[in-house]
C-alpha cells in the first residue's frame, strides 16, 4: 500500500480553507477509498466505491438528515 504520506487527501469545499476548519477527508489508493477525519487523521476508515457510493446516495436523499 501506498505510504501515508504519500496519500493526496480531498477535503469538501464546504469545510473551508482557513485552515481552523475540521473536515473528513477522502483519498483514493490502490482501488480502495480511504476516509479519515482531519483532526484524527491517524485512524483511516477503507472502503471501496460502491459502499461509498451508497452511502453518498443515501446523503444526497436525506437519509442523514436527523444526525446534523
Amino acid at each position: 500500500m501506498t505510504s501515508p504520506t504519500d496519500i493526496t487527501w480531498q477535503k469538501s469545499s464546504f469545510s473551508g480553507s482557513d485552515g481552523e476548519i475540521q473536515c473528513v477527508e477522502l483519498a483514493h489508493v490502490d482501488g480502495r477509498i480511504l476516509l479519515r477525519e482531519s483532526e484524527a487523521p491517524d485512524a483511516i476508515v477503507t472502503t471501496d466505491r460502491a459502499k461509498l457510493r451508497a452511502f453518498l446516495l443515501g446523503v444526497k436523499a436525506g437519509e442523514f438528515d436527523h444526525l446534523i
